[in-house]
């Protein structure tokens, strides 16, 4: 959530600034501004609510410097509006500062240092900008010792960006929790939340760690730590190819990230699986877990959904116990936990606030950590102990699509190896190389039928205000992220239900022509099922069933093939992430941009 861009030192500002934000729109906001210094005097501020393109046409030729912060904001204190979006300013308007996270004593803060003083807006940010000037102005600090002075008193979470008007020759950067690099750019440098704002100017990149805060200007950058200690930094390296943050000839980024999932099969398989059988995965991190008596899963969102099929994935082929949590709920609640546990996180961005916490804990008590995550240098995959890659390239869609199918693969992935380390009969004789491609065709097949996907969206959830997924077991699990998808993106209230709990409770909610999406994919409970499905029929519900080859019945209106069990949310879960397109489509939202939604979850 929110997007931090900024610059020094290039007279293309403005437009560095603009592309930026406008590549992080994918992130979700509400509003955006920036601020431009020509270092000679002249500056401009621009805010507004809405979309980037209401600030690129509030923003006019005069609007020009070699100084620059720019900002997207996700409302947390205060309603999106004009007073309430970043940059965020002193009452003298010498500094100006913008910051992603959640400052969670900013009340305390402001009743302790800034009584007698009247804010502009409702945020917490002004609070942050104000203390720095009040710092300055009252105190005679220096700007950098009022940063310093500031930072002290934050609790909670930021990246922040500031300048200072009587000093246009440096930006002050800061962050805790949140992520933020700063890019070494050819005569000038850059700071932003995501590469992706930046991928054209750079791939050279400083991370800051939490505490630290930067000097950066025109040709250098001073990293400090909290006693001011400089510190030495080496950059890394960020590369992002042009054409995966492009639609390409697809009218939406959802759609095209649905229909890459064959691709990225393939590509998981490649990387981790080699033409003789053997896995490419570092044999400390698979003997680690071999030898753990307990894996606990944490994750968020889809990436949940995704952590209860690889739950499933590891007590079938590795033989050991493993438990699902929700990350939020995870970091205040810990359970009791076993002998020789092993923490696996699953985030499609590695930035999860609420994982992160779970993460920091979990190394404070000396637990082996392995994060799974799209991003290579994200602050998870930094931090774990170990750092599996999902190959899925970037996912701009706030939905995630592509991810999901690719956590799935790529546990499929390690729990064989796991297992094979055990000698685990089921994981030695699994052809995983051979699912992860009958996985991909099957996917071709549904994702090269996209008018059989509009028509049955239309049909089943045309103008539903309700619906429901149903399945049991692995079926189950993919109900979740169906529901999840349908609901998030269409805004039509949706549950994904154990089938077998349709009589102890939700059937009171089947009522005529409410839609009701099947799958049947799972053996042993078919029959099972497939009486739950007349239970909604003779209530009037309207019935979707989305079955396998080896459970389909006449009068199944969609049959997908069949894969080892446990793999087959990889083919069902496309078929839920087409209906939630098209029917998303069909009221005409946003597909890409749902209302109130984050693709990346910086705060708890």
């Amino acid at each position: 959530m929110c997007g931090i861009v900024g610059t020094i030192g290039n007279v293309e500002t403005t437009e560095i600034l603009m592309k930026g934000l406008t590549r992080l729109e994918y992130r979700g906001y509400d509003s955006a501004g920036i601020y431009v210094n020509d270092q000679a005097g002249q500056d401009h501020l621009i805010k507004t609510v809405g979309k980037i393109a209401a600030l690129q046409a509030a923003v006019g030729p005069q609007v020009q410097g070699k100084l620059g912060i720019a900002h997207t904001r996700w409302a947390t204190h205060g309603q999106p509006s004009v007073a309430n979006a970043h940059p965020q300013f002193s009452p003298s308007k010498r500094f100006y500062l913008v910051h992603n996270g959640v400052i969670s004593n900013f009340s305390e803060l402001k009743a302790t240092y800034l009584a007698e003083q009247t804010f502009a807006s409702q945020t917490d940010t002004e609070v942050i900008v104000q203390l720095i000037a009040q710092f300055v102005e009252q105190e005679q600090l220096t700007t950098l010792a009022a940063f310093q002075k500031t930072l002290s008193l934050l609790a909670g979470s930021y990246a922040l960006l500031m300048i200072d008007r009587q000093q246009p020759d440096v930006l002050y950067v800061a962050k805790n929790k949140s992520p933020l690099l700063i890019g070494l750019a050819d005569g000038y440098n850059v700071v932003t939340s995501d590469a992706l704002a930046t991928y054209d100017l750079t791939d050279d990149y400083l991370e800051l760690h939490d505490g630290e805060l930067a000097l950066v200007r025109e040709n250098d950058v001073t990293i400090l730590d909290q006693k001011g200690e400089t510190q030495g930094r080496e950059p890394i390296e960020i590369k992002v190819e042009a054409d995966a943050v492009g639609k390409g000839t697809y009218p939406t980024f959802m759609l095209k990230e649905i229909d890459e999932q064959p691709a990225v099969m393939r590509r998981i398989s490649q990387h981790y699986l080699s033409a003789a059988g053997k896995i490419a995965i570092d044999t400390d991190l698979v003997e680690r877990l071999a030898q753990a008596d307990r894996l606990y899963f944490v994750a968020a969102g889809t990436s949940y959904h995704a952590s209860l099929v690889g739950k499933r994935l590891f007590e079938r082929y590795a033989e050991i116990p493993a438990e699902a949590g929700v990350a939020s709920e995870f970091g205040y609640h810990w359970p009791l936990l076993s002998a020789k546990p092993f923490f696996i996180f699953l985030s499609q961005s590695g930035e999860t606030a609420d994982s992160r916490q779970v993460l920091v804990e979990a190394k404070r008590r000396g637990l082996p950590t392995l994060v799974i995550t799209n991003v290579a240098n994200s602050t998870l995959a930094r931090e774990a102990d170990h750092h599996l890659l999902l190959h899925a390239g970037p996912e701009i869609a706030v939905a995630s699509t592509k991810a999901y199918t690719a956590q799935i693969a790529v546990e499929a992935v390690l729990a064989k190896a796991v297992g094979a380390r055990r000698q685990i009969a089921a994981a030695q004789e699994l052809d995983l190389a051979g699912q992860l491609a009958m996985a991909a065709t099957a996917m071709d097949e549904i994702t090269d039928n996209h008018e059989t996907w509009d028509q049955l969206a239309a049909q089943y959830l045309g103008s539903a205000t309700d619906a429901f997924y149903l399945g049991r077991g692995i079926d189950y699990d993919v109900s979740l992220e169906a529901a999840l998808k349908l609901k998030e993106i269409s805004y039509v209230h949706t549950e994904g239900f154990a089938a077998g709990e349709l009589k102890h409770g939700t059937i009171a909610l089947i009522e005529p022509g409410v839609p009701v999406i099947t799958f049947i994919t799972e053996v042993a409970t078919a029959d099972h099922t497939r009486g739950n499905v007349q239970e909604v029929k003779a209530r009037g519900g309207n019935v979707l069933v989305i079955a396998s080859t080896t459970c389909q019945q006449l009068g199944d209106q969609i049959v997908i093939p069949a894969l080892t069990a446990e793999l087959m949310p990889l083919v069902t879960v496309v078929c839920g992430q087409l209906l939630a397109y098209y029917a998303t489509l069909q009221r005409g939202l946003d597909v890409d941009q749902p209302r109130n939604l984050a693709k990346s979850v910086t705060v708890e």
